[in-house]
């Protein structure tokens, strides 16, 4: 029976106290078991070390990123100051310095920060949804890895700058940034046209960048050619000299604008004019391309899949409470099988791309921690497959995560019906939004999807197709093998990508079916591997059975 109520008693209390008391790792046995399984003699140490920082990343960083996504608080850019200086001053709320600071604080590229102490921290702050910090982190470890492959001769400032990424200096650390797209194209990295021209030990940079994502760094990754050559190099540049901070000089740039994006608007994005700004050299000016993909964008495609299951365990977590919370037509939402089915989708997806990216990563650490520039190794040629195998292991999981993360968060999303999508409902239509910037950044689906292609057929004569399915999928059916195999020979036989016809357009389409398969068939039996578990603790479960 339900009489009129003027004063209609309806609270969401109950949810709200469950969401808003629930804890990332802590609360998490799923995760807590792939943590668990990868950290091997590491883990008593590191478990506690995340209990700390949950605790943190939880409660008062979320609450401070919910606060800075609100629109009125977003960065803004003011080009001069009261006395008529250029300054081009990017102007954030306080909460958001502070989340900053006291993240990078953690020291994750420090030293004294092990590999996987680094990586699971990070998928905490992945599920606190703040890429005004994520996307600047993720930027600085691969400044941090680019600079730290070639040590011999490089400019002792760089060393200077690697100290402030890594350990800090006077307890401030670096932000690092990648600039690397022009308005001729993002991915097309050899078409870029801004110029560095040789000054003594350093260089000086002209030209403009289009799309420079954490505007706010100190210092970033930027793509250039040398005067006279039609090679592109990778160079570090100072957002200011040494002094100029503090009285807001720029080095040689100015930023025209701040872009209006659709996501990830915590992260101040804009264009740039350079004029004579003064970089450093990283690596061979004629190799930037393969460093900047091999080295920067493939350990931000690392990032893409951590990310991706860190926001898809959110969304799914908190779609599966609210179904538990919510009365509709007389039952909870979790009591109906379409609706149950819907949410158990989530979960598989969320367990099923968590532990295919800690799978990754852990190849990763196996493998030294380091990236391979280009394909061309001198390594035995076990280890070079190896190497293979990471790389393309890490492009796939890049385009086939980030795209499905979006489909899951809409999913989720639904199950709060109208309340869905209201901002400060529900954090979900935040990461949302940042999921499909995401799905873009470090190189659309298309672009992968060719990568992945060209690579297998450029090492074919020394790596088998075949052998190459069966290493990966090692543990699923022989029926998927050969099928697997099968489907990806005949593509290297008859490429369907340089014709124009319905024939072939129809085939392209089945290619991107099959790195999908096989990436989301390599996750399965990661998640195999580690086994299941529930992603929230039976303390905070209210229908255990229907999640059993």
């Amino acid at each position: 029976m339900s009489l009129p109520d003027r004063d209609n008693p309806y609270s969401f209390d109950a949810f709200l106290e469950q969401l808003k008391a629930f804890d990332f790792y802590a609360d998490d046995p799923f995760l807590q078991k792939v943590v668990r399984h990868y950290s091997g003699s590491e883990w008593p140490e590191l478990n506690e070390k995340l209990l700390a920082m949950s605790s943190k990343a939880s409660f008062r960083w979320r609450d401070l990123a919910d606060h800075v996504a609100r629109p009125d608080l977003r960065p803004y850019l003011e080009h001069y100051d009261a006395h008529r200086h250029r300054i081009d001053r990017i102007v954030f709320p306080l909460e958001a310095k502070i989340l900053q600071e006291e993240i990078f604080g953690e020291a994750l590229y420090s030293a004294k920060t092990s590999l996987w102490e680094s990586f699971t921290k990070r998928f905490l702050v992945d599920q606190v949804g703040t890429t005004g910090v994520s996307c600047p982190l993720a930027c600085t470890e691969g400044l941090i890895a680019l600079i730290e492959k070639f040590p011999d001769q490089r400019h002792p400032e760089l060393d200077t700058i690697l100290q402030h990424c890594k350990e800090g200096i006077d307890g401030e650390f670096g932000v690092g940034a990648q600039f690397m797209s022009e308005a001729q194209g993002g991915s097309d990295i050899p078409s870029n046209l801004i110029e560095a021209v040789p000054d003594g030990d350093h260089y000086r940079v002209y030209g403009n960048k289009f799309f420079c994502s954490a505007i706010h760094s100190d210092y970033s990754v930027l793509t250039a050619k040398v005067t006279g050559s039609e090679d592109v190099g990778t160079f570090v540049v100072p957002a200011w000299l040494p002094g100029n901070k503090e009285k807001e000089i720029r080095n040689g740039y100015r930023i025209n604008r701040i872009k209006w994006k659709m996501g990830t608007v915590e992260v101040p994005t804009a264009e740039v004019d350079y004029d004579g700004a003064i970089a450093y050299a990283v690596g061979p000016t004629n190799r930037g391309v393969a460093n900047a993909v091999g080295i920067v964008l493939a350990l931000s495609r690392i990032t893409v899949g951590r990310t991706s299951g860190a926001g898809m365990l959110r969304a799914a977590r908190e779609a599966m409470l609210y179904s538990e919370f919510r009365d509709v037509f007389g039952s909870k939402i979790a009591q109906y099988p379409l609706a149950a089915g819907q949410v158990r989708g989530l979960i598989d997806a969320a367990q099923r791309t968590t532990a295919g990216a800690f799978k990754i990563y852990d190849l990763y650490v196996r493998l030294g921690a380091k990236l391979q520039p280009g394909l061309a190794s001198d390594e035995p040629l076990e280890q070079q497959k190896l190497r293979f195998n990471l790389r393309e292991l890490v492009i796939m999981q890049k385009l086939t995560t980030a795209y499905e993360t979006v489909d899951v968060i809409r999913k989720a999303i639904s199950t709060f019906g109208g309340h869905g999508v209201i901002e400060d409902f529900s954090s979900l239509p935040r990461f949302f939004r940042d999921s499909t910037v995401n799905e873009l950044w470090e190189g659309p689906k298309n672009v992968l999807l060719m990568q992945v292609f060209r690579d297998i057929l450029r090492v074919r004569d020394w790596y088998d197709p075949r052998e190459f399915v069966e290493n990966l999928l090692d543990g699923t059916s022989q029926d998927m093998v050969n099928d697997l195999a099968n489907t990806l020979n005949s593509f290297l036989d008859d490429p369907p990508f340089l014709r124009m016809d319905p024939d072939s357009m129809d085939r392209a389409a089945q290619w991107e079916t099959f790195c999908d398969t096989f990436l989301r068939t390599y996750q399965e039996l990661a998640l195999k591997e580690v086994g299941k578990a529930p992603i929230v603790s039976e303390e905070r479960m209210s229908l255990p059975s229907v999640w059993a």
